[in-house]
């Protein structure tokens, strides 16, 4: 399976990741691939980026070293109402948002409040991406979550460092799995992300591969295997937003 991009990375604007934009988009380059999405951490998380660079994104090319470059945001999931912590005007200048939870911001709750809380920050029009749903330290109803992000048009994460042996998630493999079994049956489509913090990890999938092969995801649901299907997929938001 070829990979034409990579939708959340992280940079030295997050203080626990340790590449620039520029090392970020070398990699990316090394790697072969055609774009990079750029979504460092919203304010809420501790020593991440102040709400000033996010507003600052209109300086920065849309390509390096012949790379596609995309600057959004990971958000943070504030409460079972799906708040977010950046407001809209800063939100509708990004190219792309994702929202996650992070119990470092918001403790988890019930497994009713925590599914509340992304069904609500899927109807905020400027969320793309449901980042690493697949925490076990986070019980969600994933029926209801697909069932949102196909009506929302919203993709939902296969986070590779998820998939590592990490200790601060849980149950990430078999929760995958029954996401994206439901993903499947649904016609739902996912992205791929490596949530790199540093530039070696950029592109790199092996572990969010082999779940989709052994859950028999379709290429037709996966969003990275081609830049003009993931645009699209960002278009129709948009022009969802817009309607």
């Amino acid at each position: 399976m070829q990979f034409e991009l990579d939708t959340h990375t992280h940079t030295i604007a997050s203080a626990h990741a340790y590449s620039t934009i520029q090392e970020m988009a070398q990699a990316a380059a090394g790697k072969g691939l055609k774009l990079l999405a750029i979504t460092d951490h919203a304010p809420s998380l501790p020593d991440s980026s102040p709400k000033l660079h996010f507003m600052g994104y209109h300086v920065l090319p849309k390509e390096l070293y012949g790379v596609q470059m995309m600057y959004g945001v990971e958000l943070n999931i504030m409460d079972s109402n799906g708040t977010v912590d950046l407001e809209e005007d800063i939100l509708k200048r990004q190219d792309l948002c994702i929202a996650s939870y992070h119990t470092m911001c918001t403790p988890a709750g019930t497994k009713e409040e925590n599914t509340n809380a992304y069904l609500r920050v899927m109807e905020n029009p400027y969320v793309n991406i449901i980042g690493h749903p697949e925490d076990g330290y986070i019980p969600v109803d994933f029926e209801a979550l697909v069932e949102q992000a196909k009506k929302q048009h919203i993709l939902l994460e296969v986070n590779n460092s998820s998939l590592k042996a990490a200790f601060y998630r849980l149950n990430t493999h078999e929760n995958m799995l029954t996401m994206l079994g439901l993903c499947r049956k649904l016609e739902v489509p996912v992205s791929i992300g490596s949530d790199a913090h540093f530039s070696g990890a950029v592109g790199a999938f092996p572990e969010a591969e082999k779940v989709l092969r052994e859950a028999d995801m379709p290429e037709r649901l996966i969003a990275n295997t081609d830049v003009k299907k993931f645009r699209r997929f960002l278009e129709i938001r948009k022009e969802m937003r817009e309607a």
